[in-house]
């Protein structure tokens, strides 16, 4: 099977590097926001100068870009993906994504004689180099059995967790808990360090009662130190998914009333200019950008 690749960032990069460690012929789209390949292209990896030319070489092809617009214009786009299927070929949307998009992008494949999973992931860019990221697949069992090959390079958990859709809309529920998680304990080490509360008792205290848990794993570092590295997510992206779990809720006509709130802290924060700062960063970025 070769597999394409558009989309070679953070994430996209160590999914790429463990597919041609798997033995899979790879063909990654040239574009200037890709991280820098060249052990990708040692590896043996290719390059398409368009999406339609990754797509018109090979049998399945990953999408891991920043979201539906991005995802749309790959694939509709006039040198797009769809238009240069090769029949019975599977588009695998690893990216963070509105499930209404999904679907409207899935009907489209499929009336091009292709096959499509949203397979949206969780972990960090860590995991994804590791070859140990989850992902969640919504769509077909037996094309996800087709698929399952390449996805187990860069995987340690797969979960199927409904029909097309259901992995974006898993996704958005997920990055709803864990960022506002993250969101409400930035803000409160940001209050702590504006009251001179010393930052390694807010942690030890937190981490003895009911502040433990992956929010502040992964925000500790920033508290203690101020070094927002552990998280290379940016906090423009985080914004992002917010509004897509707000948008997702709205169009089921149920309640995002804390989601809207988690919103607005964070906006708050992109439009005072830290949008490309990393999430840790909320936990010194929230106390200065509400008291100005």
């Amino acid at each position: 099977m070769r597999v394409g690749i558009i989309g070679v960032g953070h994430m996209g990069h160590g999914i790429a590097l463990n597919v041609l460690k798997g033995g899979f012929p790879l063909v990654m789209l040239d574009h200037p926001g890709n991280q820098p390949v060249h052990d990708l292209i040692d590896l043996g990896a290719t390059q398409g100068l368009t999406p339609g030319a990754v797509a018109s070489e090979v049998d399945l092809i990953i999408l891991c870009v920043s979201g539906s617009p991005q995802v749309e214009a790959v694939l509709t786009g006039d040198t797009g993906v769809i238009a240069s299927l090769k029949p019975g070929s599977i588009v695998v949307d690893c990216s963070t994504s509105l499930p209404a998009s999904t679907a409207r992008m899935a009907a489209l494949v499929a009336a091009a004689g292709s096959q499509y999973l949203d397979a949206p992931m969780t972990r960090l860019a860590k995991q994804a180099h590791e070859g140990t990221l989850n992902i969640l697949v919504g769509g077909e069992t037996a094309v996800l059995d087709a698929a399952r090959p390449v996805l187990n390079t860069f995987t340690e958990n797969i979960d199927h967790v409904g029909a097309l859709g259901f992995g974006h809309r898993m996704k958005l529920l997920h990055n709803y808990v864990s960022l506002g998680h993250m969101a409400v304990m930035a803000e409160a080490a940001a209050q702590a360090a504006a009251a001179g509360v010393d930052p390694q008792l807010f942690v030890d205290v937190l981490a003895k009662g009911g502040g433990a848990g992956a929010a502040l794993d992964r925000l500790r570092k920033s508290i203690l130190t101020g070094d927002a590295s552990d998280v290379p997510f940016a906090i423009s992206n985080a914004m992002k998914d917010i509004n897509y779990y707000r948008e997702m809720i709205g169009d089921g006509g149920g309640s995002h009333a804390i989601a809207d709130g988690v919103s607005a802290a964070i906006s708050a924060v992109v439009d005072a200019g830290h949008g490309d700062d990393y999430v840790p960063a909320l936990t010194s970025l929230l106390g200065r950008v509400n008291r100005q």
